[in-house]
């Protein structure tokens, strides 16, 4: 029988991957699979085989029809998932950035008026081109990064003509761009000033009329609520959630932020694919997580900006939960479009190992947005999203913080991404 061959070839790499497709938890997040001086083959955007350079021409033939990339002292690892970002907005927050900076907190500044209501404004008053402009140069941040896959929440309209605005944009921007694009609608992101004194009337616009819009017009794989203090209540966030669920919305939440209103014990009680930030989760919290299946997404670039508490990651380890990692990209408490910084940062501050920290960023967060049949780890058949970082050994992912690491990426077997040369200011 002929050996296949294939379109793209990666040949000489440390080849760095998550085990399967099912969340890993606890113990089982420090390992990886790990082929030292490995091959990789690609073919009609899959993955049609890989392992040791040793046995690479006992499984596919290559000839002058294959694009081959000698890697050698390189590291490949699976296109990076960012499972929680809010990418499309108006306007831009550098001044409550220098706010944070002296010591005012997030919540005094969205008292004011500012925090999300700043961005509510200026996304009101964006054209659709023009966070359609915006996002694209965001994305480039992004993919510049490692970054293969993304999910994108609205939450900035806080009225129905907004809201499917960008979520619009983001179904333009997912056929525009080489990063694969998951959306949320997250209209319970905050109360709009028009409905102050008059909450619980915006959670019926919510239910009654923002919810089936975005269903009819199949805008949105998801539904997200910030269920926090001073935001949705659990009850208004159950009731939202329980429509959007009926609707046939597949559920997210923001959970467990500021302080310990419950929002883990719902996330758990529902069954939602993610409870996301969790600083303040209890043990309760995790026990309703583990029970619900709930994937854990971690935001360590929020903590950073806002100097807050880091989530308790060792303790939902010990625990026997997964974990993923996410950026949280956002104008306001995470203007933070890097995964590679959010690797780090969970190294640094929560305490994750190197393996941990690729496998959150990998096959959990595809977990988290329900691809891991797809992504998240490399593996024969699986779509052939691949990072080429410019290192010789996977653990300096995380130590070279802020450096320039990513030399090429694969998108569904194809280069989209692959990082100019310069010397002595001249590219080569």
């Amino acid at each position: 029988m002929p050996k296949p061959q294939p379109e793209l070839l990666i040949r000489g790499a440390q080849i760095v991957s998550p085990l399967g497709s099912s969340p890993i938890c606890g113990e089982e997040m420090r390992h990886l699979r790990v082929i030292n001086e490995g091959w990789i083959a690609c073919s009609d955007g899959k993955i049609l085989g890989l392992g040791p350079m040793d046995e690479l021409v006992n499984h596919v033939t290559v000839d002058g029809c294959t694009e081959i990339i000698d890697a050698a002292g390189k590291v490949v690892l699976p296109g990076l998932v960012d499972p929680h970002t809010h990418l499309v907005f108006g306007g831009s927050r550098e001044d409550e950035f220098y706010l944070r900076a002296q010591g005012t907190d997030y919540m005094e500044i969205m008292t004011r008026g500012g925090g999300i209501l700043s961005t509510v404004r200026a996304t009101r008053a964006a054209s659709l081109e023009e966070l359609v402009e915006t996002g694209l140069q965001r994305l480039d941040w992004m993919l510049s990064q490692g970054v293969t896959t993304v999910e994108c929440k609205s939450g900035y309209g806080l009225d129905l003509e907004t809201e499917i605005k960008q979520l619009r944009a983001v179904q333009i921007l997912n056929e525009r761009h080489p990063i694969e694009l998951v959306a949320t609608f997250m209209g319970a992101h905050a109360f709009p000033p028009e409905y102050a004194g008059r909450e619980d009337e915006f959670v019926e616009v919510i239910i009654e009329e923002m919810l089936p819009a975005v269903a009819e017009q199949g805008l949105a794989e998801y539904c997200d609520v910030f269920c926090e203090s001073g935001v949705f209540s659990v009850e208004q966030t159950r009731r939202i959630m329980e429509r959007a669920r009926e609707l046939g919305f597949k559920l997210r939440l923001h959970a467990d932020e500021m302080t310990s209103l419950g929002g883990a014990e719902l996330a758990g009680e529902l069954q939602a694919s993610s409870a996301d930030h969790l600083l303040q989760i209890t043990e309760d919290g995790m026990t309703a997580l583990r029970e619900g299946q709930v994937m854990p997404v971690l935001l360590p670039a929020t903590a950073f900006t806002l100097k807050k508490p880091y989530a308790p990651a060792r303790r939902m380890l010990e625990r026997g939960l997964p974990i993923a990692l996410a950026t949280d990209f956002n104008p306001g408490s995470s203007p933070v479009p890097s995964m590679l910084l959010t690797i780090s940062l969970s190294c640094l501050y929560m305490g994750l190992t190197p393996e941990e920290a690729l496998n959150a960023a990998t096959l959990n967060a595809a977990v988290s947005i329900d691809r891991a049949e797809q992504l998240g780890s490399l593996a024969v058949g699986k779509q052939a999203d691949l990072v080429i970082f410019e290192v010789d050994h996977y653990s300096k992912i995380p130590y070279f913080i802020g450096a320039d690491l990513v030399e090429t990426v694969i998108k569904r077997g194809s280069i989209v991404y692959h990082k100019p040369r310069f010397r002595g200011g001249y590219e080569c």
